[in-house]
């Protein structure tokens, strides 16, 4: 059965499997049968953009912590696995152009997370033989600390041509639950220290924890960067929020090689509008009433499954259409973790997945 999950939707087969029922799991068989129109039809064009895939690391071989760690021998079949699929790893100096041309090439940005020194150890040494281009986010407070890089071995890394140190904030601490003067004191620290270890700022920002709301969003603008990136799941296209960029995580749990090569065929979903646009929310705001508004250009999206974690539970968002091509995701409960998660996918005619995910934060007060 696990197996077969695997060939189903991407969503599904990140979920736990007490969750698909026998009815269910039947009728998602009929569907996939009937809708591998790839293999049916291999003369179909690819699909018109297949925007870029970023996938986001932290640790490596770092056993004690597998939600953030993933063992180097799986990170190499990760590595090869694109190579064999023919998928560009892009230089994120160019991520914009990327997005905006060469559509038709499939393209992956590599991103590590905060800096560990099990990274310097373990996966520099891969990605600098095979010249791998990435984008490593560093918070300054760590650096040099107990299990962290130190200054002098990220400049070593960053005398690399194919290599973007990102800007990670200072601290790493939950700064979403700050006010505004707290947030940008912690950012201008960075941005600081920044300067004086490397001689300039990044044009890019890592939100620690993947969390953002509309204020720290304007900070990150006002402060001069480019793009941001959170960790809500997706594949990133120029119709995106340049300061909201999605990232699949990947870890020892979802870094396993079938699940890893079903995440590679994954294309943008596109939308026009997502609400709320506020992403922090309350005890007023929560469960948010969340509503999507896609593209005219989607086809069969009567297809499409989402799935939610109200109430710490993953379960089958109940999709209403309020008109052609704009849904209402009706959640049933509050999201009662400190992230509140919608995923979405819709198989595309030429077989790949179309994948969206939407990540709320809840307010400590």
């Amino acid at each position: 059965m696990k197996k077969l999950l695997l060939t189903l939707s991407p969503i599904v087969s990140f979920l736990p499997v007490q969750l698909i029922t026998r009815k269910f799991l039947i009728i998602v068989i009929f569907i996939v049968f009937f809708t591998d129109i790839n293999k049916c039809f291999p003369s179909l064009k690819n699909p018109n953009d297949f925007g870029v895939i970023t996938l986001m690391y932290h640790r490596f071989e770092e056993n004690k912590y597998p939600s953030t760690n993933i063992r180097i021998k799986e990170f190499i079949k990760h590595i090869d696995l694109i190579r064999d699929k023919k998928i560009e790893f892009i230089d994120p100096k160019n991520l914009e152009k990327e997005l905006k041309t060469n559509k038709s090439k499939r393209k992956v940005l590599l991103t590590i997370d905060d800096g560990f020194l099990s990274f310097y150890k373990e996966a520099w040494p891969v990605l600098k033989n095979r010249k791998i281009p990435f984008l490593l986010f560093i918070n300054t407070r760590e650096v040099g600390s107990f299990n962290y890089m130190n200054w002098e071995q990220i400049k070593e890394i960053s005398r690399e041509k194919f290599v973007e140190i990102g800007n990670h904030s200072h601290s790493h601490d939950y700064l979403i639950d700050k006010n505004p003067s707290e947030i940008q004191k912690d950012i201008n620290k960075s941005i600081l220290i920044f300067k004086q270890q490397l001689g300039s700022n990044s044009n890019f920002f890592s939100y620690p924890f993947g969390e953002f709301s509309l204020k720290f969003k304007e900070i990150i603008k006002q402060l001069g960067f480019k793009y941001a990136f959170g960790q809500h799941s997706g594949v990133a296209d120029e119709s995106k929020d340049f300061f909201e960029l999605p990232r699949f995580p990947i870890n020892e749990k979802y870094g396993d090689i079938k699940r890893f090569e079903l995440l590679l065929n994954t294309i943008p979903l596109k939308y026009k509008q997502i609400t709320p646009e506020e992403k922090y929310i309350n005890n007023k705001t929560n469960p948010p009433s969340v509503t999507i508004e896609f593209y005219d250009n989607i086809r069969n999206l009567n297809l499409l499954n989402c799935y939610s974690n109200e109430e710490n539970l993953w379960r089958k968002s109940n999709i209403e259409f309020l008109q052609n091509y704009k849904i209402k995701i009706n959640i049933d409960g509050k999201f009662t973790t400190e992230r509140g998660r919608i995923n979405c996918s819709l198989r595309h005619e030429t077989g790949f997945w179309q994948w969206l995910g939407i990540q709320f934060v809840v307010a400590e007060k």
